[in-house]
């Protein structure tokens, strides 16, 4: 008999320990992006038309750019100050003698992902040490690492932002890095970002009026 209620009362109480895991668990994708309009596109080191801008910057910004377009699920500004959502890249470089840096060890980059965000508090437009604005992010171990030559290799980042009153960026929404995710015509930073959107935010065509 006992051994009966036991049972009884473990079947009342799994739906109602499954409701208060799923309510504690906390999406993947903040509601923020989902409900943004509006995006811009910069580097980590300034905006696009900065003469101090790396080439492969410049490049990451005016891809995402484009893909950000050819999705659709926005509307790109060429206002920052306008923007609901900011898409900061970073594209790795490669470091000098005694630099950290990494080179990948052969495993696919997009099931590899060195970090998730958020990163950290950062956002002063045209800050010159990406290092120090990303001050979170995990460091890729394995072959490459530690002392050597111009062999070595930072990870590209992609970070999603909204901005705060005073100009700056709040902490990222959703953050990634990995080696060459930003490289055309792949983006796989972007798609990784895109993909995670539709799947917690489908958009559902509309409904089609029944013909009478």
């Amino acid at each position: 008999m006992r051994c009966l209620k036991a049972v009884t009362l473990v079947l009342v109480l799994l739906p109602t320990l499954a409701f208060a895991q799923k309510k504690a668990k906390k999406p993947a994708i903040p509601a923020a992006i989902d409900q943004a309009r509006s995006v811009y596109v910069e580097a980590a080191d300034g905006e696009e038309f900065n003469s101090n801008l790396p080439l492969g910057d410049r490049m990451a910004i005016a891809d995402l750019r484009d893909a950000l377009r050819e999705w659709g699920r926005y509307t790109f500004t060429a206002e920052r100050e306008k923007a609901d959502l900011v898409f900061v890249v970073r594209k790795g470089r490669s470091t000098s003698a005694g630099a950290r840096g990494g080179i990948g060890d052969g495993n696919d980059p997009i099931t590899q992902p060195n970090s998730q965000g958020p990163l950290g508090q950062q956002g002063q437009r045209g800050m010159q040490n990406p290092s120090q604005q990303y001050p979170g992010q995990a460091q890729q171990s394995g072959p490459g690492f530690g002392a050597g030559g111009e062999d070595g290799f930072e990870d590209d980042v992609l970070n999603v932002c909204q901005l705060k009153p005073d100009g700056k960026l709040s902490t990222p929404l959703w953050s990634r890095s990995f080696a060459h995710g930003l490289d055309a015509p792949r983006l796989l930073l972007f798609a990784q970002f895109k993909d995670a959107v539709e799947k917690a935010y489908p958009i559902t065509p509309p409904s089609t009026p029944a013909k009478p």
